[in-house]
């Protein structure tokens, strides 16, 4: 049964460039594609937002109500170097270089992708194919688009014809590039290359004499190339027109405008109704990339062995921390930024606890709760925006914190609904997980803060009050805001 706020839901579309209601091609059923990693090399956490974000909408989706197949690949071969396709294949180099075979790369690095992911307490796609495991899909993929006058083999590799589509197409379509602007920036190739025009994309590419990954096919042995295995497999799960395709903003050009383009020239459409793309993570200010060493692994920040950040910081903070941007903003990772996210993130959690705690009557509550559970959903309908959803937590918890020490009214059915939404929303759309041990470092907090307020009230009766005003303002500077009466404090997150 859906809720009953799927309608409101919009979803900003790359293809449209706004943001578009949502409704499924089939009613209650929502497929949903997404560009999983290249298994080469381990995933930094720039990669890992995408995934995160990812899951956050398919965790909302089926909130809703809507039965979603997710399905996201694993690239591990036709990956090639450079953006134009050529170079050595990405799968190929790292064997090469660690001098093992392919497959053991892609296994090795398969399961440290899968490994980051749990730990960030992500749900599985529901289909999760590989490339080299669909080799005869892609091939006949080829020649569909052969067929149709838009691919063309030279020397045992098959090209893309871009001009030729763009006679009777647009190619371009996401990003917005114009194909006179690509032709005028390529380099001249004095026929160094067998393609036809510069920006033609390989289709499959011929094996060399060295290349241990290959195939046989119509046109020799080979491997086929990057973009169209995304192509090929989404058909095949999700059929010629499905729901959702995402992926990094990095994948718009040329990965996404070639998968519309080979789409388009087999079956005459565009794949997706909404493509959808996540901004990059930043590290201190710079692009996050392995190629100019500015990086940081997941494994690293969880630990805290790296030289960037001050200590290790648990899963569920560096969630939170992404959830603090929209997916399509730009988010910076800074050592600042994740002490500030792990304060947000227990103050959080602290509130949550505290709703079983409180005090309950048949009178009516000082809290509108019904108008915050629509201002809640309102937030997440548009366009999955985290940043507003916990904004609106943060305000009903300084209400749950107002009832704690101040004894105001909180009717029993708005308790019930106020423990049964942040329920919803932390654990089954945010996705957090509570299991892990720093909940438990948590409430060892809890403890430890009443400690230190029985000490200070101790100094307090020794009137020793340097010490007594060193603990409160100490508090304070960690978001602990003390409340004093005569005899003893409580307190409250800030």
């Amino acid at each position: 049964m859906k809720s009953e706020y799927y309608k409101d839901l919009k979803i900003h579309n790359s293809l449209s460039g706004k943001k578009d209601f949502f409704v499924p091609i089939d009613n209650n059923n929502v497929g949903m594609y997404v560009c999983g990693p290249t298994v080469y090399n381990n995933a930094h956490l720039g990669n890992c937002r995408t995934f995160i974000s990812f899951d956050l909408i398919y965790r909302y989706l089926s909130h809703l109500g809507y039965k979603v197949r997710y399905v996201r690949n694993l690239t591990d071969v036709g990956h090639l170097e450079n953006e134009d396709g050529s170079g050595e294949d990405k799968v190929a180099k790292k064997a090469r270089l660690e001098n093992i075979e392919p497959m053991e790369i892609v296994q090795k690095y398969t399961l440290d992708f899968h490994n980051i992911l749990k730990k960030l307490n992500t749900i599985p796609p529901n289909i999760e194919p590989t490339a080299s495991g669909h080799i005869i899909e892609q091939i006949d993929s080829i020649k569909q688009i052969i067929d149709a006058g838009y691919g063309y083999e030279k020397n045992g590799s098959v090209y893309f014809d871009i001009l030729k589509f763009n006679e009777s197409n647009t190619y371009g379509k996401l990003s917005g590039r114009k194909i006179e602007d690509m032709m005028n920036q390529s380099r001249v190739l004095d026929g160094a290359s067998d393609k036809k025009n510069p920006q033609d994309f390989a289709l499959w590419k011929k094996a060399e004499k060295n290349h241990i990954m290959f195939w046989n096919s119509p046109w020799g042995k080979g491997f086929p190339g990057w973009h169209l295995e995304c192509t090929s497999m989404s058909k095949k799960y999700l059929g010629d027109f499905f729901d959702i395709h995402g992926g990094g903003l990095d994948l718009k050009f040329p990965h996404h405008d070639c998968e519309i383009a080979q789409s388009e020239a087999i079956d005459g459409s565009n794949p997706a109704k909404y493509w959808m793309h996540t901004n990059m993570l930043t590290l201190n200010g710079k692009k996050m990339s392995k190629s100019i060493d500015n990086f940081i692994l997941p494994n690293e920040v969880f630990s805290g062995d790296n030289k960037i950040l001050s200590k290790a910081f648990n899963p569920n903070v560096v969630k939170f921390f992404i959830y603090q941007a929209h997916y399509r903003s730009v988010l910076d990772l800074s050592n600042d930024a994740l002490l500030a996210s792990e304060k947000g993130f227990n103050k959080l959690i602290s509130g949550y606890n505290l709703i079983s705690k409180l005090a309950s009557n048949e009178k009516k509550s000082d809290f509108d709760v019904g108008l915050w559970v629509t201002n809640c959903y309102s937030k997440m309908n548009d366009d999955f925006n985290t940043p507003m959803l916990i904004a609106e937590m943060f305000d009903c918890i300084r209400f749950i914190n107002s009832v704690n020490i101040k004894s105001k009214n909180l009717n029993n059915s708005d308790k019930e609904k106020l423990s049964e939404v942040f329920n919803n929303f932390l654990f089954n759309v945010l996705g957090f997980n509570l299991e892990d041990t720093n909940q438990t470092r948590n409430d060892s907090s809890v403890e430890l803060i009443k400690l230190l307020i029985k000490l200070r009230n101790q100094a307090r009766v020794n009137k020793n009050f340097e010490l007594s005003d060193q603990i409160r303002n100490d508090l304070l500077e960690l978001g602990i805001k003390l409340n004093d009466d005569k005899n003893d404090s409580s307190y409250n997150l800030i």
